[in-house]
């Protein structure tokens, strides 16, 4: 189910994350390195500025508990992502009896994809743009398919992306994109690809094709706007916690206002299977922190839906115990990290895959907490889905 449902309104505030799990003995294999290069590679983690310093380290030497039924291995990439993974680990100890969880470092989302699929972790934190691909054997994975894909989880937080521009440059709605000189985060980032492949769809592929796209390092961004190399960029934060940090520096150098999202944008999003849509209209401009007035009523966004994701032999019941903590313990996941905010169950569907699996543990406590829809797909280890 893609979160393309315009009028939901209300936003979560949610966790940034790109992590690994292991249940151990579960799954052999080793470990396998994944491509460096990949370019959904989670690079936005390290700019990052809502990272929580006060996190504890991980610590790869953890013992597990020995009267857990079920010990799980979770790794994360760093900074926000270790954060959340840290605190997720902290609400599992206090609160679950029957899995004990340690977090330790792991790569991205696509090397997060190859490594479960490799039989070297048992889930992860992966975007589902990245799993759209996975399972359609398109970009990265047309060239280095996997052969298993991720079963879904549950949403871990989705990063809202819209478009700024500086003002005094006449640009006033999507359409005015056209001819303009572009910035759409840095090459390598999650939040780039997503966009860049919102954008190219009908109907506003013609508006993109016309876009001057620019590329340089998010860190050297927010002077080129000032300097007037770029006249329009896209922002993009945990809504209701505030925008990511190179945004953040951009919103105190320059003045910018909302582009208005045009119905052909909305098209494009709502048929993108790799992004949600959530409109906002409840003060926008503070729900993602903005220092300034954006001119903003409403604004739509294409969401990067980060989810906890599971290997197919993943146990049922460890992956029903982790799900049931995400559902019913939030808050407590929030008192390490306030980034993590699915307040209940029905949070934890929000922008998932259509026709897409889902693990059976997962799908059974949606199944026994009244959320889940009859044409869902749980899945068959037994099948093939790529």
């Amino acid at each position: 189910m893609t979160d393309n449902d315009s009028t939901r309104r209300r936003f979560l505030q949610t966790a940034v994350g790109a992590s690994a799990i292991s249940v151990a003995g579960c799954i052999g294999g080793d470990d396998v390195d994944p491509d460096e290069d990949d370019p959904l590679e989670d690079g936005d983690d390290a700019d990052d500025a809502d990272a929580d310093d006060d996190a504890p380290e991980p610590d790869d030497d953890d013992e597990p508990d020995e009267d857990a039924e079920y010990h799980v291995d979770s790794g994360t990439s760093a900074g926000g992502t270790m954060d959340v993974g840290l605190a997720f680990e902290a609400a599992v100890a206090e609160v679950s009896d029957t899995v004990s969880y340690s977090t330790i470092e792991s790569p991205g989302y696509v090397g997060t994809t190859y490594r479960m699929a490799e039989g070297a972790v048992d889930a992860g934190f992966i975007d589902t743009n990245t799993m759209n691909k996975a399972i359609n054997n398109m970009d990265m994975f047309e060239e280095d398919p996997v052969d298993i894909v991720p079963y879904q989880g549950f949403l871990a937080f989705p990063y809202g992306i819209y478009v700024m521009a500086l003002d005094d440059t006449g640009i006033e709605t999507f359409d005015d994109l056209a001819g303009a000189n572009v910035y759409p985060a840095e090459p390598g980032y999650s939040t780039r690809a997503t966009t860049l492949e919102v954008w190219e769809q009908e109907p506003t592929a013609d508006v993109y094709e016309e876009m001057n796209i620019v590329d340089m390092d998010v860190a050297d961004a927010p002077g080129a706007m000032e300097e007037g190399q770029i006249d329009a960029a896209i922002a993009y934060g945990t809504p209701g916690v505030g925008n990511t940090g190179w945004v953040v520096e951009y919103d105190a150098r320059v003045d910018v206002h909302y582009v208005e999202h045009t119905d052909a944008l909305v098209e494009s999003i709502e048929q993108f299977p790799g992004a949600g849509l959530t409109i906002y209209d409840d003060d926008p401009g503070e729900t993602f922190g903005w220092d300034q007035d954006i001119e903003a009523d409403e604004i739509v966004t294409w969401d990067l839906n980060t989810t906890l994701a599971f290997h197919p032999e993943t146990p049922e019941e460890a992956v029903y115990e982790l799900t049931r903590v995400a559902g019913e313990h939030g808050d407590t996941v929030r008192d390490s990290e306030r980034r993590f905010t699915p307040e209940g169950p029905e949070d934890l569907i929000v922008g998932a895959l259509e026709d897409y699996p889902w693990h059976p543990g997962a799908a059974e406590y949606y199944q026994d907490e009244g959320v889940w829809e009859d044409d869902w797909i749980v899945g068959d280890p037994d099948e093939e889905y790529n």
